[in-house]
């Protein structure tokens, strides 16, 4: 009930339709829209364009502008003189031979960043050297526009008079000799960038609207995609002995929730043996709003606290990811839903609790509330899912914005390749982690006097006795990675692929991690 009084009391716009992403392998007939092209540092063209004769127009248009044909540079050309599109863009390539996979998604984000809403645009994917752009970066290109065409604008009013809000957002057909493949990959990359969408969705969700139930309500969504959903209440909560998680929820009017999400893409039982049948599993920190409880936050940046869930919204986007496209894959994702407020019910400092694993940790800070969630939700999935190994993301310290700033995520890992591997599929999709030291020394900084552990150990190497913290929570044996992602799940730079405040950081990671080491 809380939440729903909240509610805006005008009924919020719809939002922004998504592109319409189309690959054909010859142009079409009709006259009209926004031709693109590609070129390189020599301002060559591919063997389609330059059949179109508009080699020379590009060259003067180029010398006029001192355009150079560098990667990603565009070169605007409105009402060209003998070409039947409106507009023509170029977009270079640089040095085709050093293109890189990544590469691709960012070109597919620079051509839909430069067009409007409504607009149709044809590219021709070839490159100027003559190597083939294969299918997979024809859906590259596709993936990238996808996400550059996200905005998040539901509850901007419009003057009745613009008619903007109405209008579809640009399409892109992609040409080329690739297309007929590139359609029949694009459905499985097409599922990512969904994945992506709904994480910056529920990340850039006023706190009125998205509180715990209704957090809880969009992982049970999943169901329709053939997701097996769990969702614990308080009562259940409280059986199982979640004190951590539930004394960070004391405080608030909005019931806290553990979702769990299973993704059997293995039930044919036609891949691995039975250790590769065990589940890999996701945890995320969903802090719905975090205020820092009685040890409050300043005021100024208070506000973004709404996206302290950006780990959980990335978990609930991975396991859409993963069953829009089918994975091959026995997958298990776990949320920790709870909102931090300072009521008169809530955790003060000094506070001793006692984790449903037993341990008991004395509360030196309640703003350190996101360790507290994640340990239950680690101990749960654990014991009831026993899975091969475990990554979890949370929006957990600002210490690591302090070491790594915005550009990369910080990676704590029990196990070297595990480490490995998520280092290499943050380089492929750009969502770049860099590891972290974790050691015992560091064990000090966590020991209570009247507990088990503390669930701060100060300023200094904040981040890192917090993952020292949650490593206490991970039996021996099951390799275990934390990503703290407070510096890229929002606020991060903005990039070819997303002008959202909300970035959906992780999915692309995840689900590539998967698809490189976990899939059948």
């Amino acid at each position: 009930k809380c939440c729903r009084d909240a509610l805006p009391s005008r009924k919020p716009r719809r939002m922004s339709s998504r592109p319409s992403i189309t690959f054909s392998k010859s142009l079409p007939a009709a006259e009209g829209g926004t031709l693109v092209v590609l070129t390189d540092q020599t301002l060559a063209l591919g063997a389609a364009a330059t059949g179109l004769g508009i080699a020379d127009l590009v060259a003067r248009a180029a010398a006029a502008a001192d355009y150079k044909g560098k990667l990603l540079g565009t070169l605007d050309l409105l009402a060209p003189a003998g070409v039947g599109a409106a507009r023509l863009v170029v977009v270079g390539l640089g040095k085709a031979g050093d293109l890189k996979e990544l590469d691709w998604s960012r070109l597919g984000g620079t051509i839909m960043g430069a067009l409007r809403k409504g607009e149709a645009a044809t590219l021709l994917a070839e490159r100027p050297d003559g190597v083939d752009v294969s299918p997979a970066e024809f859906t590259e290109i596709g993936l990238g526009a996808s996400l550059r065409a996200y905005a998040f604008d539901r509850y901007r009013s419009r003057p009745k008079d613009d008619d903007s809000a109405t209008k579809a957002a640009p399409s892109l057909a992609i040409v080329g000799p690739g297309a007929g493949k590139a359609k029949k990959l694009w459905p499985a990359r097409a599922a990512v960038a969904g994945g992506v969408v709904l994480a910056r969705d529920l990340v850039n969700e006023p706190a009125n609207v998205l509180g715990t139930l209704e957090f809880a309500a969009k992982a049970e969504a999943l169901a329709d995609l053939g997701v097996t959903i769990e969702v614990l209440t308080e009562k259940q909560m409280k059986k199982l002995g979640m004190r951590a998680l539930l004394g960070v929820a004391q405080g608030s009017v909005r019931p806290p929730r553990l979702v769990a999400m299973h993704w059997n893409g293995l039930k044919d039982g036609k891949a691995g043996d039975g250790a590769a049948s065990k589940p890999i599993a996701f945890v995320g920190k969903g802090v719905v709003f975090d205020t820092g409880g009685i040890s409050i936050k300043p005021a100024g940046g208070m506000e973004d606290m709404k996206g302290d869930m950006g780990g959980a919204a990335a978990v609930v986007g991975l396991m859409h990811a993963l069953a829009s496209r089918k994975a091959r894959a026995n997958v298990v994702g776990i949320i920790g839903l709870v909102e931090n407020m300072p009521d008169g019910n809530a955790q003060r400092p000094g506070d001793i609790v006692e984790a449903a694993s037993g341990t008991t940790i004395e509360i030196i800070n309640t703003d350190a509330e996101g360790r507290l969630v994640l340990a239950d939700a680690l101990w749960y999935v654990q014991k009831t899912y026993e899975p091969s190994l475990i990554v979890d993301l949370a929006t957990l310290t600002g210490a690591i914005i302090v070491a790594l700033g915005h550009d990369h995520a910080g990676l704590f890992a029990s196990d070297d390749a595990l480490a490995g591997q998520l280092l290499a599929a943050g380089l492929a999709t750009g969502e770049k982690v860099w590891r972290m030291p974790l050691g015992p020394a560091y064990d000090k900084q966590i020991e209570s006097k009247f507990a088990d552990i503390k669930n701060t150990g100060g300023r200094d190497g904040g981040s890192v006795t917090a993952a020292q913290f949650l490593k206490r929570f991970v039996k021996d044996g099951t390799p275990w990675a934390h990503l703290d992602i407070a510096g890229t799940a929002m606020g991060s730079p903005q990039s070819e692929t997303n002008r959202s405040w909300a970035s959906g950081w992780g999915v692309r990671l995840l689900d590539r991690f998967v698809a490189d080491n976990h899939e059948g």
